[in-house]
């Protein structure tokens, strides 16, 4: 009888101990932060294909959005896909594409994070040589590696409420852990 007593409280602590894991797990997943999978080439060099990145939802709601600020948000052309992006024009902002350069109210932004033989072309939404403004409670995004990436010059604008948080860290794979940097984008 002493053995099943014993038996019987070893399960119950850890059943005890996995409901009260779950229960943090659940509020962590729900409230505070999510992974998240890079998949494809949009983000490189700086994101890699199948990196994992923790993204932060409470800042979306305690912060305001920066240019350069790497975002997740649900794929306009495909709710069931999460983006990953780098926010370049802010709501109010005049954004085009000019001679293989991104502008900003009329200003060439400073593109250093990206390899310096990089060019920038129009899209369907924002062919070169055109200005769309951002509207109010929306935002222009554009992937690191421009060449291969869907982004606001095709598809548009997105908004605040399409948008999950701000990414903060990548962890896995543990060769490429590290605090995703905010890049400050600068106007010349």
């Amino acid at each position: 009888m002493e053995i099943i007593r014993k038996i019987y409280y070893v399960l119950f602590d850890l059943v005890q101990t996995l409901v009260i894991a779950g229960a943090i797990f659940v509020v962590v997943y729900a409230f505070l932060f999510r992974p998240y999978q890079v998949s494809g080439l949009s983000m490189f060099p700086n994101f890699e294909d199948k990196e994992f990145v923790l993204t932060n939802l409470i800042s979306l709601r305690l912060s305001s959005l920066q240019r350069g600020d790497v975002v997740v948000f649900h794929a306009p052309i495909d709710k069931n896909k999460d983006f990953i992006k780098r926010i370049i024009g802010l709501p109010g902002d005049n954004v085009g594409v000019k001679d293989g350069d991104v502008y900003v109210n009329g200003k060439k932004i400073d593109q250093s994070f990206l390899p310096s033989n990089l060019k920038t072309n129009g899209g369907t939404f924002l062919p070169t040589g055109q200005q769309v403004v951002v509207p109010e409670g929306e935002y222009f995004v554009m992937g690191d590696n421009r060449d291969y990436s869907s982004d606001s010059r095709d598809w548009g604008f997105v908004t605040r409420q399409e948008m999950i948080g701000k990414s903060f860290f990548v962890y896995w794979p543990i060769n490429r852990i590290r605090l995703v940097e905010h890049v400050d984008i600068k106007v010349n």
